[in-house]
């Protein structure tokens, strides 16, 4: 039997891996000058391989479908990726978050390892080599036809071509295109795990500082300043962690694992994020700490008083959006003055108007429609012989290694189960 692989990205070759393990000649297709170009740019070039966590906390971090991915994470989890790589000479170690790297912390040793079991196997690789179409007949697959024009055989073609994020690396939304040609439909694309845009104008006075520790709330509709948000209203997201301000919005862990809800349940629309400067305090401890700063400081003008509470660039913005006058002694701040500021520092509001592009997404939303998709095998239910893995799948999870893990268990699956 012979299986083709297009793609030769994380879910691309251990596809091949395991298809190679059936016993089926495999050749792998792949269209850059190398093997995993978008393994080289995760986790900043050091590659999260995954997530070492239970499988409860798995499935709590992806965002869609994660009831598709049962079966393939179960037949390939975490620690069975884990044991394949450092069997095969490359060491992990673990980090915060439980997110898995290299010991080396580079990506290329990844690259390199499942390139080495791939030859180990007797995998066929091509690269240059860009498909343009997809064959069948009679609703099963026969094969693919190549840019030059040639048409190469194949009993089974597992399609791992990635989503719409960094298209430089080749995720160009060709398998999109191929699928849908044999009647698959795609959900909505969208660019997720993203920095968002904000509409206030303070965020640029603010560009290149990093908050740690803070927690944010977003809300699916805009909520003007002024309306107190009804408790029995529930955010889309809440986490928290750390944010960064950029020359467009927001950004940072927090901001991007906060796009991908966004993504999914208020793309382009205007709506309200908070961010709670102070989350460890409850509102009477904070207003317990901002008396004793204003009594250590009680000579004092209001802006040069709250410099324990808060970094030198956001003073200026929480002071206007406090309403208080920055000259004021802090001696004759009223209490209503004093409570203003606790709100404010409690819930800084932003206007979320969207998010960036795909060329900056780590991950896209959306895909091939998952109930088209075998989920005990990744075989197309129209078309036999078809499989398709990985981000071209409408799966997606938040960071820290569990998108990567997606890829990994989907393309095994599909390539354990080319025989059945």
């Amino acid at each position: 039997m012979r299986c083709i692989v297009i793609g030769g990205g994380a879910a691309g070759m251990m596809s091949a891996i395991a298809a190679a393990k059936t016993g089926a000649e495999v050749l792998l297709l792949e269209k850059n000058e190398k093997l995993g170009k978008k393994i080289y740019i995760t986790g900043k070039g050091r590659c999260n391989v995954t997530n070492d966590c239970d499988p409860e906390d798995f499935f709590a971090n992806i965002v869609t479908n994660d009831k598709f991915m049962y079966s393939a994470y179960y037949s390939f989890d975490n620690s069975m990726l884990m044991d394949m790589i450092t069997n095969a000479g490359c060491d992990l170690k673990t980090e915060r978050g439980n997110r898995v790297f290299p010991v080396s912390d580079h990506s290329s040793d990844i690259t390199r390892t499942l390139t080495n079991i791939m030859k180990d196997l007797g995998v066929q690789v091509r690269l240059n080599s860009q498909v343009t179409s997809l064959l069948a007949e009679n609703g099963t697959i026969t094969g693919l036809k190549l840019k030059n024009g040639q048409t190469i055989d194949g009993d089974r073609v597992i399609v791992a071509t990635g989503g719409l994020s960094y298209a430089s690396t080749g995720s160009t939304g060709d398998g999109h295109k191929w699928l849908t040609n044999l009647g698959h439909t795609v959900k909505e694309c969208k660019p997720a795990l993203v920095p968002l845009t904000v509409e206030e104008d303070f965020y640029k006075d603010l560009q290149g500082l990093a908050l740690k520790n803070v927690e944010v709330k977003l809300y699916d509709e805009f909520i003007p300043e002024g309306t107190i948000i009804p408790k029995k209203k529930k955010p889309i997201y809440e986490g928290f962690g750390e944010m960064l301000f950029t020359h467009f919005g927001i950004s940072g862990p927090l901001i991007i694992s906060a796009s991908s809800y966004y993504a999914k349940k208020a793309y382009g629309k205007r709506v309200t994020l908070m961010l709670d400067l102070k989350p460890a305090l409850s509102m009477e401890q904070l207003d317990k700490r901002i008396l004793r700063d204003f009594e250590e400081n009680a000579n004092k003008s209001f802006k040069n008083a709250i410099g324990g509470l808060l970094p030198a660039k956001l003073i200026p913005v929480i002071i206007e959006a406090a309403g208080i006058d920055p000259d004021k002694a802090v001696n004759v701040i009223t209490r209503e003055e004093r409570e203003r500021l606790v709100n404010t520092l409690k819930g800084l509001r932003f206007t979320v108007t969207g998010s960036r592009d795909f060329n900056e997404a780590i991950i896209t939303q959306g895909g091939i429609n998952v109930k088209e998709v075998n989920p005990s095998t990744m075989e197309s239910k129209l078309v036999k012989g078809l499989y398709i893995v990985g981000e071209l799948l409408d799966v997606d999870a938040l960071t820290g290694g569990f998108n990567l893990q997606v890829a990994w268990s989907t393309g095994h699956l599909a390539g354990t189960s080319i025989n059945e």
